[in-house]
This record gives C-alpha cells, sequence and structure tokens, in this order.
C-alpha cells in the first residue's frame, strides 16, 4: 500500500472507532508474525512452538533490546544486513542523512536500559510514520488553523540534536539538501546557546515550532520575559515529559496550541497527544501493552512496571513484545476529546534541567538532551552518564566498548562538553572523569544527565550486573 492509501486508511479506520481498530492490529500482528518467523532466524527460533497464526501477542515471548542486539545478524530480515556493517555505518559523521544499502534509514538509541541500540527503518515504515502524522495533525489542527499557518509563510522551526545519528539528525540532513524546504523549515541545534536560539528564531518566525520539551518550556520562559518574540500557531514538544501545568505556561506563554508526542527510535509513530493532555496509542499500527514485573497485563488505570511495545510496519527488524521500559498508565474511561484510540500517561520520562549560576547575570539552563545528544555519536562510549555533583562541577561516567582507547575517548568527550559550556558562558563549570562506571535507577534504567540535586550516592549496580 503506499501512502496515499496509508492515510486513507488510517483516517477509515479511526472514523470507524475501537472494533475495527483493534481488528486491523489483529491482522497486522499475524502478518507480521509469520513474516518475522519466515524471514528472521531468531525469530524461527524463538517461536518454534507457537502456532501457525498468532493473533494474540500473549502468545509471544518478551524480548529485550540486549538480547536483540546480541542476536543482531540473526534477528535483521534482509541477509545483506550485519551488525559490523550497520556500527561502521553510524560511526562515520559523513553519512548521516544517507540511506543505509541505499534504502533503510539508520538511527541509534542512547542505552538508559544499559544497552545501546542500532535500528533499521525500511520504506514501509517510513511510510506507515507519514501516513500516521498526516492524522495527527488533523487531530491537532482545524482548516482555519491551516490557513494560518499559511498566513504566516508556513515555516516550521526545529530545535532538535543536529549531530550524530538521531532520527532529527538524519532529518535535518536531507533538508539541508532541499532548497524548497531549507526556505520553510529551519533546523536549528539544540546545542546552541539560548540567547542564540532566541535570536535566530526571532528571525525566522515560524508559524509552526517544534522541540524537545525542555527546550520549550525553557524558550517559554524566554518569551514571557519579552525576549522571545514569534507567534507560533502550532508548538509540538517532544522526547521528554514535562507537569501538566507546564504545557498550560507553553501554551499561554506563545498563545499556541501545545500539542506532545511519546515515542521512540523503536517505533517513531506511537503516539500523539490531544486536548486533555492525555496520548492516544495509534493502535491500528501499535500494540502497547502495560504489565508489572513479571510481564503479566495491568489492568487500566493502574500504573504498570514497564511497557511491551510492538511495532505492525518495520519489518527489517520486527519489534514484537519488546521491554520498553517506560511506565505508562492506560486512561479506565474513554478520553473526553472523543478520540476512540487508547489514552496513556507515560511516568517514566521527565525533562531535568542542569541549571548553573552564571559568573554574572542570571543561571544558566541546560536540558540533559543538550548534552547527551554531543556524546551519543562519540565512538567507543557503550554508555555514559553526566552527573552535576555541585553547581558548577560535572563528573563524567564512561562504560567503554571493549577494546576502545579509553585516554583517547575521555579527551573527545572532555571537548564536546569543554565547547559546550564555553559556548554557554560557562567556562568556570568544571568536568571531571569520575572513576565509577554509570548507575542504574532502582527501576534499572540510566539516566544519561542527573541533575545536581538528585544526583545519587556514588555506589550502585554496574552494567552487566
Amino acid at each position: 500500500m503506499n501512502v496515499l492509501g496509508l492515510m486513507l486508511d488510517a483516517r477509515r479506520v479511526h472514523k470507524q472507532g475501537e472494533e475495527i481498530l483493534l481488528r486491523r492490529q489483529r491482522d497486522r500482528l499475524a502478518g507480521i508474525v509469520t513474516y518475522a518467523r519466515n524471514h528472521s532466524a531468531y525469530y524461527r527460533e524463538l517461536y518454534h512452538v507457537l502456532p501457525e497464526r498468532v493473533s494474540d501477542a500473549a502468545l509471544l515471548p518478551v524480548v529485550t533490546k540486549k538480547t536483540l542486539m546480541a542476536r543482531f545478524d540473526d534477528w535483521v530480515t534482509d541477509p545483506n544486513i550485519s551488525l559490523a556493517q550497520v556500527q561502521s555505518f553510524v560511526d562515520d559523521p559523513a553519512r548521516v542523512g544517507e540511506k543505509f544499502l541505499g534504502q533503510y534509514t539508520a538511527l541509534t538509541t542512547s542505552g538508559t536500559t544499559g544497552t545501546r541500540g542500532l535500528f533499521l527503518l525500511d520504506q514501509h515504515s517510513l511510510a506507515v510514520t507519514t501516513a500516521l502524522s498526516t492524522r495527527m495533525l488533523g487531530a491537532w489542527l482545524a482548516p482555519a488553523d491551516f490557513l494560518r499557518i499559511a498566513a504566516h509563510g508556513g515555516r516550521i522551526a526545529m530545535v532538535n540534536a543536529t549531530g550524530g545519528h538521531f532520527a532529527s539528525a538524519v532529518a535535518a540532513a536531507g533538508l539541508r539538501k532541499n532548497r524548497f524546504r531549507r526556505r520553510l523549515i529551519g533546523v536549528l541545534p539544540v546545542q546552541l546557546p539560548l540567547p542564540e536560539l532566541v535570536t535566530r528564531l526571532n528571525i525566522f518566525r515560524p508559524a509552526i515550532l517544534a522541540s524537545y520539551a525542555g527546550t520549550g518550556a525553557l524558550l517559554a520562559s524566554e518569551q514571557q520575559a519579552g525576549r522571545l518574540r514569534i507567534d507560533p500557531i502550532l508548538v509540538v514538544l517532544a522526547a521528554e515529559g514535562l507537569p501538566v501545568t507546564e504545557y498550560d505556561r507553553i501554551a499561554v506563554a506563545f498563545g499556541a496550541t501545545v500539542r506532545q508526542s511519546y515515542a521512540a527510535t523503536e517505533c517513531p509513530f506511537l503516539t500523539y497527544s490531544c486536548r486533555e493532555n492525555w496520548l492516544h496509542v495509534n493502535s491500528d499500527w501499535v500494540l502497547l501493552e502495560p504489565v508489572d514485573t513479571h510481564h503479566q497485563p495491568v489492568p487500566p488505570g493502574q500504573q504498570s512496571h514497564t511497557t511491551l511495545l510492538t511495532n505492525l510496519a518495520n519489518r527489517v527488524q520486527p519489534i514484537l513484545r519488546y521491554d520498553l521500559g517506560d511506565s505508562v498508565l492506560v486512561r479506565a474511561d474513554p478520553c473526553p476529546c472523543g478520540d476512540p484510540l487508547p489514552a496513556i500517561r507515560v511516568h517514566g520520562r521527565t525533562a531535568d534541567l542542569l541549571t548553573f549560576p552564571a559568573q554574572d547575570g542570571e543561571p544558566v539552563s541546560i536540558t540533559p538532551l543538550t548534552i547527551s545528544s554531543l556524546l551519543d555519536h562519540v565512538p567507543g562510549i557503550e554508555l555514559f552518564q553526566v552527573v552535576q555533583a555541585s553547581p558548577t562541577e560535572l563528573r563524567l561516567r564512561l562504560h567503554m566498548k571493549a577494546g576502545a582507547d579509553a585516554e583517547h575517548i575521555w579527551q573527545a568527550a572532555r571537548t564536546e562538553i569543554g565547547k559546550l559550556l564555553i559556548g554557554h558562558h560557562l567556562a568556570h563549570v568544571t568536568l571531571a572523569r569520575a572513576d565509577e562506571l554509570p548507575l542504574q535507577t532502582p527501576g534499572g534504567k540510566y539516566r544519561t544527565v542527573i541533575p545536581y540535586t538528585a544526583s545519587p550516592p556514588d555506589a550502585g549496580p554496574k552494567p552487566g550486573t
């Protein structure tokens, strides 16, 4: 099915309601399980005792990022793909924006569960993403809003991590190659000092502002202070969670509709928010199961220990009952907004700002993604953790890949963070290399950035334990 067909199908099943959505979900689950068994050596081995047709996800064993990455070459369904090839591809900054083997989009994860992930999106998955993005915008904006966006010049400002192999880096590289899109879409590095970011946005004057949630909160404060002077129609926030009251504050600051999305590298079209600040799961293409510590389902209205994700679109790397690691709560009653898709709240992602005292003037705040995006693409780092040990001291915990040159990696990481601090007029902030490895949270995740007030004691489990 082409993109137009997928768009029409997404609109049709959304209008027809829950029963049709569930039917689509079951049929697509059966199809991708069959495909995985036929084309992936790993899943063929894992599913050998299952019935011929599986339309109930509860029959499938749970998989983890660590297990899938360990069996990467057996997991992928294209025999021309190997872990070594993909690793070499993403380690080369010059390849950002290119298609791996000419047809796959390569992405990485930062490793908050202790394992860095390498993921490929096939063309079908990208087409589904486009179709569901169209449905999302239709839910967010009225026809009059589209006219207002056009009257404002239709410009979109994306404040993203433009370095490394994040999805945003790939998108940014693609936009730079398209002269028409460059005029309408401005891609601004999240690492820019806040005053420079404000200046650029004031010049560009976007009709739509898209940023990480933490950055959006900082920009709203700049708007309230009168330094930022833009009037977007829509503000789209992603990647991090904020208190519900923050979304209302941002909406008032900009006089705009504010919406958010919760997604993952493993499934970029997971959810979109509504006016009630609930997130609706695209359940015709996604299966999201809130479960307890034993991977048993928890009822609506109860917060889960973790969540199992099944991506029904991506066939090159099937994601089937994958432990995502985030805690969610499913709404027990229909959402007042009227959207028939399941509504959830996510409790596993919070935007913690790093705030430093300035040598003169107001304190300087930096979002976690601003720092972590610099280190995510430094070759040789298996896992990292930046800890604000005091108001003016950072400690970098590093877990290197086997055989890596530890001193070379530390110097590269120190250079990247040092340039960021100088750019934000924080040369008085020190950075030291920690002796200990990154530490887990009680829930088993690795926070990549830990602000001063939340710093844990220097003790705890190490990676792999």
